[in-house]
C-alpha cells in the first residue's frame, strides 16, 4: 500500500490516466515534473516505490506543499523553485520522461494577490514568481503600439487598438487598476456576443507578457530535449491555442523526413529528433470535462526523442514575432 499526501484538493491534474498510460511501458525511473504545482502528477508517480520525481515550480506558494512530498518520500522527490526554461540535473542516465503541465490550478486563478482572475479589484498583477515586472506597469507604463501588440498576438483580441486606445485615454487621469481595465474592456466591446467572458483574451495576453510564456515554453522544450535520453518522452498538456501551437511545431517539425524539392525522393532528415507517436493531441474524455470543466481546452502531446544533436534555429525563428513581442519587456 503506498502512502499519500493527505491534502484537501481542488485542483485536478488533468489527462492523469492517458499520461500514465503514456509513460507505463517504462514507469520505472526518475520523473521530471516541471510545473509541479499542486502535484498531482508527481504524486501519481510516486505511487511506485522504484521511481523518483525532480520537481521544478516558479510559484513561491508550491515550496509549502513540495517540503511535505520530501518528508514523506525522502530521496525519492527533490524539489527546485525555478522557472522550467531552467530545468537541469546532475543525473540524466535514468529519466524516463519529462512533463510540462501549462495550466493554471484552481488556488493560483483565485488568489487574489496574484490577481489572475479579472473577478478581482485592486492593483494588478498576474506575477507567477520569478518576474522581473507585473502587469500594473504593462498597463501603466507601456505605450499604445506596444499594448496592441500584446493584446493582438498573446490574446489574439480582434479589439486590440481599440482597448490600447482607452487605455491611454483613461491613464491620462488616473492609474489603472483591475476593475478599471475590466470597465475599459466591456466598453470597447460593448456588442461582443460569445460564449466566453469579454475580459478573458485581454487578461490572457497581460498573463503571457508577464510571465514570458513563449520564452518559456520555448526554452524548457529545448531544454527538456537535451536532457532526455534516447528513447524517453517529453510530454506537454496545454490549454490555449498559442501554446499549443508551439509545442506541435516543436514535436511535428522534428519527427518528419523532409525532402529538398517535391520532385525528388524524401532524403532523410538530419534533424529528426523525435518519433511522435500520435499525430494527434489526445483530449479529455466526456467524463473527466464533466467532473472537472477547466479541462474542456486541454490537449496532450508527447513525443519519444530518437537522436542527439538536435538544431533549433527554425524554431525560434518561426516564433521570432511572438519573442519580439515578449522582448517589450525589457522597456519596463
Amino acid at each position: 500500500m503506498s502512502a499519500t499526501i493527505n491534502l484537501e484538493k481542488k485542483h485536478f491534474p488533468v489527462l492523469l490516466d492517458e499520461l500514465i498510460k503514456i509513460i507505463s511501458p517504462r514507469y520505472s525511473g526518475t520523473f521530471l515534473d516541471c510545473t509541479f504545482g499542486q502535484g498531482g502528477y508527481s504524486e501519481k508517480i510516486l505511487e511506485d516505490p522504484k521511481n523518483k520525481v525532480i520537481a521544478f515550480d516558479r510559484d513561491i506558494d508550491a515550496i509549502e506543499l513540495s517540503k511535505k512530498f520530501k518528508k514523506l518520500y525522502n530521496e525519492r522527490f527533490d524539489f527546485n523553485h525555478k522557472k522550467f526554461s531552467e530545468i537541469k540535473t546532475d543525473n540524466t542516465q535514468n529519466i524516463k520522461a519529462i512533463i510540462f503541465d501549462l495550466g493554471y490550478s484552481t488556488d493560483q486563478i483565485f488568489d487574489k494577490k496574484k490577481g489572475l482572475s479579472f473577478n478581482f479589484s485592486g492593483k494588478l498583477n498576474m506575477k507567477m514568481g520569478l518576474n522581473t515586472f507585473s502587469a500594473h506597469e504593462v498597463i501603466n507604463k507601456l505605450d499604445k503600439e506596444d499594448l496592441t501588440k500584446i493584446f493582438k498576438y498573446f490574446g489574439e483580441e480582434k479589439y486590440a487598438k481599440k482597448i490600447s486606445s482607452s487605455i491611454l485615454r483613461k491613464r491620462k487621469k488616473q492609474i489603472i487598476k483591475t476593475e478599471d481595465l475590466v470597465d475599459i474592456i466591456n466598453r470597447e466591446k460593448k456588442n461582443y456576443n460569445f460564449k466566453i467572458n469579454k475580459s478573458t483574451k485581454i487578461f490572457q495576453s497581460l498573463r503571457i507578457f508577464v510571465n514570458q510564456e513563449i520564452s518559456e515554453l520555448i526554452n524548457g522544450l529545448i531544454n527538456a530535449y537535451r536532457l532526455l535520453p534516447i528513447n524517453s518522452f517529453i510530454i506537454v498538456v496545454t490549454f490555449h491555442s498559442l501554446e499549443d501551437k508551439i509545442v506541435k511545431f516543436f514535436f511535428k517539425n522534428y519527427s518528419e523526413d523532409k525532402g529538398i524539392s517535391r520532385y525528388l525522393p524524401k532524403s532523410k532528415n538530419k534533424n529528426k529528433i523525435f518519433d511522435l507517436i500520435s499525430k494527434k493531441a489526445i483530449l479529455p474524455s466526456a467524463e473527466e470535462i464533466k467532473i472537472n470543466p477547466p479541462s474542456r481546452s486541454a490537449k496532450l502531446r508527447y513525443a519519444r526523442k530518437i537522436s542527439e544533436d538536435g538544431n533549433f534555429d527554425e524554431f525560434f525563428l518561426k516564433f521570432k514575432k511572438l519573442l519580439d513581442i515578449e522582448n517589450i519587456g525589457k522597456k519596463l
